[in-house]
């Protein structure tokens, strides 16, 4: 049975290096029968956060915020592909994600972590944990980190080098991981109403 997975991808520059690691991870995903869609911040494009989509009037909401939320409601899991700046999270990732709060609740996210550097974006992941657990999501243990991400993938996507290697190795348990907490969820979702 296939599950909807929506991977959110928040770089705004023009030289996008982590779009690499997306594209990855939403077609192993896909390899698994997964059902994959890609939400990029700078697509999507949500001016900075003036009102939650819970702050609009039914049916007022305008409506790219209006799409994503049913997207949201409806997906059974989340992968937050993010990159790292000054040791800190992607303001556009985190801007697309204020928008929305009890959309999120009750589902598992997984972080999959990048830098040009070795780092590989270690320092985010640990903050984007914090944040998406405070927002109602169950944050998976098991992470992926790619770094330096131009020795690690090629422009399209694809494994390279010893870094590319070390990252086929590692994709198994990360999906593994993220697939149990999504059949878990979906089955307690199924069972009951939430407690809140």
């Amino acid at each position: 049975m296939s599950h909807q997975i929506l991977v959110f991808y928040g770089s705004y520059r023009s030289d996008r290096m982590g779009i690499r690691l997306a594209e990855f991870v939403i077609e192993r995903l896909r390899r698994r029968g997964e059902v994959v869609e890609l939400i990029d911040a700078k697509a999507v494009n949500l001016p900075m956060l003036d009102r939650m989509y819970k702050e609009y009037p039914p049916g007022g909401a305008p409506e790219q915020l209006q799409r994503l939320a049913n997207k949201i409601r409806h997906a059974d899991g989340f992968v937050f592909v993010t990159g790292e700046y000054n040791w800190g999270i992607q303001p556009g990732l985190k801007n697309l994600t204020d928008h929305f709060l009890e959309e999120w609740f009750w589902r598992p996210a997984a972080i999959a972590s990048y830098s040009a550097g070795r780092f590989s974006g270690a320092r985010a992941a640990t903050a984007w944990h914090g944040t998406l657990s405070e927002m109602g999501m169950v944050v998976v243990s098991s992470t992926i980190a790619v770094g330096p991400i131009a020795q690690t993938l090629a422009a399209d996507g694809a494994p390279i080098g010893a870094g590319g290697e070390a990252l086929e190795r590692a994709f198994p348990r990360f999906a593994d991981d993220l697939m149990w907490w999504v059949e878990a969820a979906k089955m307690q979702r199924q069972r009951k109403e939430p407690p809140y």
